[in-house]
């Protein structure tokens, strides 16, 4: 038997997890992956499959299997308890930790036309995992070479590594909490056990995020001219239409932490899908060129954003996965952040109100910076590139507002854009 060098892995979920089960059932379209405990889990297929498109192509079929089988062993990363172990046999009960994860939170889509309205048919809602969850794994490989293995461990730490799906909503970032390696000859295997909860006995690596040469990395650090709001859907006891607000796991205190304010990167997206095709067909314009497109159906759009997996007369699928990850940000907010709205619709005859038609929206008063981290494909060049920038600018000048109620003045964000860490 030849050398075999195992790492365990324990990775935290640096934005909400989208783990899919490709299922659905009652409560929402797309529940997330679970284990015989009914705990989230990820499983190693999905690990896999995500190493095996990023490494390197020359080698990726002698290591990840193609004819032959794979040289590499990737275990279903499990959720780790309150203790820091994973739960690898039934439990008879859950501890109280675990129960927080029995309710996930729901995210809501729906897209949004170019006329800024819903489009039919299109609400959809996901079951995410809580950002901060921990995970634990472990990958072998039956390979003398170790530098092979370290390659395999290095693109965990890439800055555009994504797991599960939705990462172009601003789902999947993670961050690397500890690697621990060890390698074994054949007798020390002997005395190896499989399980995550045993400690291995050999160097743990210092984690570093790697910046990933592929991708321009942006950073908006914008702060809020005024009020804003990323709408919930819902209303409370104080108003009709309240804030976006999701909960963080704390495993240093065990427990879920109180609600922090939300800006989904699915929003983000959608701002500036609408902006770049509005700066792509003002080139397009000015260079003569008849092209007016707007949505899906704009070349820039396409080739950035993506392009929904759909049939066509022949039957064939079609579909473009976007180029562009995007992250949720999240900010601690107190009750006495928020300021309350109230509107009413007037009569336009008799100028007073019309009866029943009175409103009120809750909005974020938080004057504090955010970053908001945006990766972008380097095949995005030229006009698409252009128009994408010009709508990134337009956020930190205040011309592209963010969120809902932009008409009634909420939203301006003002700040800079950082170019791989370098003002543009």
């Amino acid at each position: 038997m030849e050398t075999r060098h195992i790492a365990h892995i324990i990775i935290e979920a640096d934005t909400p997890l989208k783990v899919g089960s490709n299922a659905s059932d009652f409560l929402q379209d797309s529940p997330i992956q679970k284990d015989f405990n009914g705990l989230p889990m990820i499983l190693g297929t999905s690990l896999a499959g995500v190493l095996r498109k990023d490494f390197d192509k020359g080698l990726v079929n002698e290591i990840f299997g193609k004819e032959n089988g794979s040289k590499v062993i990737i275990s279903n990363a499990l959720l780790l308890d309150e203790k820091g172990k994973v739960s690898e046999e039934l439990l008879l009960e859950k501890t109280k930790f675990l129960k927080i994860f029995d309710n996930l939170p729901i995210r809501e889509h729906t897209a949004i036309t170019e006329k800024g309205v819903a489009r039919e048919h299109s609400k959809f809602d996901e079951e995410v995992l809580y950002k901060g969850s921990h995970f634990k794994f472990s990958i072998e490989l039956i390979e003398s070479d170790k530098i092979i293995f370290n390659e395999i461990l290095d693109l965990l730490l890439s800055s555009s590594f994504r797991l599960g799906g939705g990462s172009t909503k601003g789902f999947g970032k993670i961050k690397i909490i500890d690697i621990t390696t060890q390698s074994f000859t054949k007798d020390d295997y002997e005395t190896y056990s499989s399980s995550l909860n045993h400690p291995l006995k050999g160097e743990t690596r210092t984690s570093q995020d790697k910046k990933d040469e592929n991708y321009i990395n942006y950073t908006l650090h914008v702060e809020p001219e005024d009020f804003f709001m990323f709408g919930s859907g819902f209303g409370d006891s104080d108003a009709d239409a309240t804030p976006v607000y999701e909960r963080v796991i704390d495993y240093e205190n065990a427990k879920l932490k109180e609600e922090q304010i939300l800006i989904p990167a699915s929003s983000i997206k959608g701002a500036l899908a609408h902006r770049t095709a509005f700066h792509f067909n003002k080139e397009m314009l000015k260079q003569g060129k008849d092209h007016t497109k707007v949505a899906e159906e704009n070349k820039a759009v396409l080739a950035i954003f993506g392009h929904k997996k759909e049939l066509n007369e022949e039957n064939k699928e079609l579909g473009q996965k976007g180029k562009i990850l995007i992250s949720d940000c999240f900010k601690e907010i107190k009750k006495d952040e928020t300021k309350t709205f109230d509107h009413v619709s007037i009569d336009r005859f008799t100028g007073g109100a019309i009866d029943g038609a009175l409103f009120n929206e809750k909005t974020i008063a938080l004057k504090d910076k955010w970053d908001i981290e945006i990766l972008l494909h380097v095949d995005i060049t030229g006009t698409e590139l252009q128009a994408f920038e010009s709508a990134l600018t337009d956020i930190t000048t205040g011309m592209l507002p963010l969120g809902g109620m932009t008409t009634k003045g909420h939203g301006a964000f003002v700040g800079t854009l950082l170019n791989r860490w370098r003002k543009i």
